[in-house]
């Protein structure tokens, strides 16, 4: 009777020789290396530490064709160079890295024809599932992931339609800036937004929704930019603002950005924050809190979205996803009232 050939890997040092030094089985390693959860943490860093001292780096190619899995995941962000995104990938990291998964991360501008033609590149590597920013995609992107039977999570946001999703309400979070705002005394309350992606949009609904209840509701002071978000372009939006609106008492800022540059325009102009504008933001960024004065925002679970995403990926992929849990996971928000209000 034939042996079965070792699967070797680049090095030339093959799981079994991984397993002899570590006095455990093949299969051990393996599991070890691909599903962590099924073998000790002690066991688990001893067969580690053969792997490191060996060199050993397992055979991919063998391994899907032994699985029929990938073990990658797709993950789709609309931005690599904003911080909110940054946190997301951290949180889904240190899920899918421990679990024995790795993302293949495509930065989609904020384009739904991009973040089609990612989805139809990145197929190519037969990823085990998705994990996409959003919930507004193009027709076809939705067609090929039911096409194609891809397990998929949404993130940022919150939906009814029964997909898995894990967010927050992003129309609340809006309400709750304006109610505060409205709540300082303040009545001609502006928003400013950039970049005008569905989030966005869903801030400035929950904003009309408290001003209209309110009865100071004005659309004048509804300032949309679909430009990128920038601390410069908050500066320059709150001079055009105050320009054709002096009497205007607060600004709502859909981010950060937006808001620490419209901060930064109020110093320069001599502009007392809050006694004469008040100033609010979203997403509490780190420099948030060292502006002058200290930035009232939203503060939002990024890390928390993206870990709690990618865990609810893993459910799917290993088919422990409870019929009666929830597939919808609202992680919610805080408003961090500071000094700009």
């Amino acid at each position: 009777m034939s042996r079965k050939p070792r699967l070797r890997s680049g090095s030339g040092v093959t799981m079994h020789d991984v397993g002899q030094a570590a006095g455990v089985s093949a299969i051990t390693v393996s599991r070890a290396l691909h599903s962590p959860e099924r073998v000790t943490p002690a066991l688990r860093e001893k067969i580690l530490q053969v792997v490191e001292q060996l060199g050993y780096v397992p055979n991919r190619s063998a391994r899907q064709l032994a699985s029929a899995r990938s073990h990658t995941v797709l993950v789709l962000i609309p931005s690599l160079s904003n911080t909110v995104f940054i946190d997301a990938l951290a949180g889904i990291e240190s899920v899918l890295q421990p679990a024995g998964y790795q993302m293949l991360i495509g930065n989609t501008h904020y384009s739904d024809s991009e973040e089609l033609a990612l989805l139809r590149a990145y197929l190519q590597h037969s990823p085990d599932g998705l994990l996409v920013t959003g919930l507004q995609q193009a027709e076809a992107f939705s067609r090929i992931l039911a096409e194609r039977q891809l397990p998929a999570v949404y993130m940022m946001d919150l939906s009814d339609d029964g997909r898995p999703c894990v967010g927050l309400s992003q129309e609340a979070a809006g309400a709750a800036m304006t109610r505060h705002l409205l709540q300082r005394g303040r009545r001609r309350i502006a928003y400013l937004a950039a970049q005008l992606d569905e989030r966005v949009l869903k801030r400035l609904q929950g904003y009309r929704q408290e001003l209209t209840a309110a009865g100071c509701h004005d659309p004048a002071l509804e300032w949309l930019n679909p430009a990128p978000s920038s601390m410069q372009l908050g500066a320059d939006m709150l001079d055009a603002l105050l320009a054709a609106h002096p009497d205007c008492d607060a600004v709502f800022c859909c981010n950060d950005d937006l808001a620490i540059g419209a901060i930064a325009r109020c110093q320069q102009r001599g502009i007392a924050v809050p006694a004469q504008l008040a100033i609010g933001g979203f997403n509490d960024l780190q420099a948030a809190a060292w502006t002058t004065p200290p930035l009232s925002t939203i503060a939002t679970p990024r890390f928390a979205i993206g870990a709690a995403a990618a865990r609810l990926l893993l459910q799917q992929l290993h088919g422990q996803q409870d019929s009666g849990g929830s597939r919808c996971l609202d992680l919610g928000f805080q408003l961090q009232q500071r000094g700009s209000t």
